[in-house]
């Protein structure tokens, strides 16, 4: 494998960050590599170090033991799951028994995601576009709504709806949580993709809905060169909420993001041993 960070990450949703953090594994490469990716350096650029899982599995239990992490979070893991899949029974093998996240694309095979059933405890994948031709032109991969959906529906098959300890903030212990990130100038998707969820799985599915979209890089469309507005953030968020969905967790729009020299906090630099400082 190649991975690029191992260390806990206190900028997930809550019950996946608890109060101790989520144990981040960030995998180098990506199976959809998205123009826009805030991680073009593990993405795209191919920034990380060699493991093998055997020194993966040391990695990670230091990590466990300085921590305290309340979970082992492998970060675009699914073209390396073979090796993954060996790290997670290292692990258990070790007694380290924490619930296991596959933080993934939503652009998964559901062949693959049966074969990754007994290796995960929790799904956190996105869902990106319901529009086919922005999937194509951003992501390169028309058939991401039809692939996204089928993907989901075997993740919660598997594990369902995301459940949580009765802790004060409770923490994940399996079960799916879908991510949507709203994309500047693109509305209609992002309330397209809310519609299309609803449809399919219903109010109960956990929905995190996200704000953070920054240009870590030069944007061949000129609305993706900016970050989202106040207004289009709001319509999305309305949009949630009329639908009915019953858990969700939403990431605010600070008012301090903007597109300057100096990134925000949120923006990993994965040339640095602490890419989110």
């Amino acid at each position: 494998m190649k991975v690029a960070y191992v260390g806990p990450h206190m900028g997930e949703e809550p019950p996946i960050t608890g109060r101790r953090g989520a144990g981040t594994v960030f995998l180098t490469g990506c199976t959809l590599r998205c123009s826009y990716c805030q991680n073009y350096q593990i993405s795209h650029q191919g920034l990380g170090q060699q493991f093998t899982p055997d020194r993966l599995i040391v990695k990670i239990a230091a990590m466990i033991d300085s921590y305290g992490v309340h979970n082992v979070s492998f970060v675009t893991p699914d073209h390396f799951f073979p090796h993954v899949f060996e790290t997670v029974e290292g692990l258990r093998a070790r007694g380290y028994g924490l619930p296991v996240v596959m933080n993934v694309s939503g652009y998964q095979s559901v062949e693959m995601l049966k074969r990754a059933e007994n290796y995960t405890d929790i799904y956190l994948p996105d869902f990106k576009y319901a529009d086919s031709g922005l999937a194509n032109r951003l992501s390169s991969c028309p058939d991401y709504p039809e692939v996204a959906l089928s993907a989901l529906d075997e993740m919660l098959k598997q594990k369902g709806f995301l459940k949580t300890t009765n802790a004060n903030p409770g923490v994940a212990t399996k079960g799916v949580l879908v991510r949507h990130l709203i994309l500047p100038g693109h509305v209609k998707n992002s309330c397209d993709a809310l519609t299309m969820l609803f449809v399919e799985f219903g109010p109960k599915l956990p929905l995190s809905l996200m704000s953070q979209y920054y240009p870590v890089r030069p944007q061949k469309f000129p609305e993706l060169n900016r970050t989202i507005k106040k207004e289009e953030f709001e319509m999305v968020l309305s949009h949630a909420k009329d639908l009915g969905f019953h858990t969700l967790f939403v990431q605010y729009l600070s008012n301090n993001i903007t597109v300057t020299n100096e990134k925000p906090s949120f923006v990993p630099d994965f040339s640095s041993p602490r890419p989110f400082g």
